[in-house]
């Protein structure tokens, strides 16, 4: 009996494991299945998907450009067909309409950056669309400046400024981190505050500027900004960003706000809405400044610190070219070194010519300095 029932128990066993065999094969034969169909499917896609036989070409497989450059190239028709007409754009801007391969146009009214060079091709009672990028630079490398002290004057050590601005005499200054933050008016030369509005807890300020009788004040990461009644303070509304990332400087030209997200790119506001028009990037004749930071208008040209880089950039605001860059390293080592001390942010212009007013994240002293070109 117990010899039978062992048996038993084993052929039950035997039953069980050719079972459970079986029923892996299917799994295994039922996956193998779905992926050799995904594999003719997908084989069937490539087969199917149509190749454009258009292909942009530029003279020299140049992708650098400067605006004093023209871009030249042609249309490569691998399969000769017969040509319409071709409409070229840069971008989003239509640059010329042609009817033979070859084309050529001139950048000097371009912005810097990464572009775009559209052909759509009209040819056959069809149209295809081909595109290849550039990236323009600036024209010529940045002039180097340097710095001498005219004045000192105190500073809240516990300001982590994040904008600063002249009405009058009177220093408005915008002040970050969460819990922190403050819009402020001041006493330049003795660094009194002589109001102070506090943000919620939630809110890390940023940059501002001064426009029609209207303090504007970003935020970080909130995606908002706040607009107060020059004189009080009083908050009167806000406005929402669209399309930037972030919210770091802003300045005006006295007509339109110029507003920093941390990229390379600087935003055009619409006074009356707010909302972002166009842009700029940043760039000098070798590369993308990045992280663009608090920014000044003076005489023309936007000032702009460079997060983490103890410098200004003085910037065209019509293409973005870096045409200056001043060198302001050695200034941080003058304030009162402590734990909390951090990089230079914060210019402000008061109408004199090649005069600053800089200062930085809990510095203890604000810089009144004369710009000199470096020999």
């Amino acid at each position: 009996m117990i010899f039978s029932k062992n048996r038993t128990l084993n052929l039950n066993q035997n039953n069980n494991i050719l079972k459970k065999i079986d029923f892996t094969m299917k799994l295994v034969n039922a996956f193998l299945f779905a992926l050799t169909l995904s594999l003719l499917i997908s084989c069937g896609d490539k087969k199917d998907k149509k190749k454009s036989s258009f292909s942009i070409e530029f003279n020299g497989n140049k992708q650098t450009y400067t605006l004093n450059d023209v871009l030249r190239g042609s249309i490569k028709n691998a399969k000769e067909n017969e040509i319409d007409s071709i409409i070229y754009h840069l971008n989003d801007k239509r640059i010329g309409k042609e009817i033979g391969l070859d084309f050529s146009f001139g950048l000097t009214d371009e912005k810097l950056g990464s572009k775009f060079v559209q052909a759509t091709i009209y040819h056959d009672a069809l149209s295809e669309v081909v595109s290849k990028e550039i990236v323009l630079l600036a024209t010529t490398k940045p002039k180097l400046y340097t710095y001498k002290i005219i004045n000192t004057y105190p500073h809240d050590i516990n300001a982590y400024t994040q904008g600063l601005e002249f009405h009058g005499d009177t220093l408005y200054e915008s002040t970050g981190q969460y819990g922190k933050s403050s819009l402020r008016k001041t006493n330049y030369k003795t660094g009194e505050v002589l109001q102070q509005v506090d943000l919620e807890r939630n809110y890390f300020g940023e940059g501002l500027t001064i426009l029609n009788k209207k303090v504007y004040q970003l935020t970080w990461k909130e995606k908002v900004g706040f607009i107060y009644n020059l004189q009080t303070l009083e908050k009167t509304g806000n406005f929402v960003y669209g399309k930037s990332i972030e919210g770091w400087g802003l300045c005006n030209d006295s007509e339109v706000l110029y507003k920093s997200d941390g990229t390379e790119k600087i935003w055009t506001l619409n006074p009356d809405n707010l909302t972002e028009e166009s842009y700029i990037e940043i760039y000098t004749n070798t590369s993308r400044i990045k992280s663009v930071n608090e920014l000044e208008w003076v005489e023309g040209k936007i000032y702009a610190n460079v997060y983490q880089q103890n410098a200004i950039a003085i910037i065209n605001p019509k293409n973005g070219s870096v045409e200056g860059v001043i060198d302001l390293s050695s200034l941080q080592t003058k304030v009162k070194q402590h734990p909390s001390l951090d990089v230079l942010n914060g210019i402000a212009y008061k109408g004199e010519k090649n005069k600053l007013f800089v200062t930085g994240k809990n510095w203890n002293l604000l810089f009144e300095i004369e710009i000199l070109e470096k020999q």
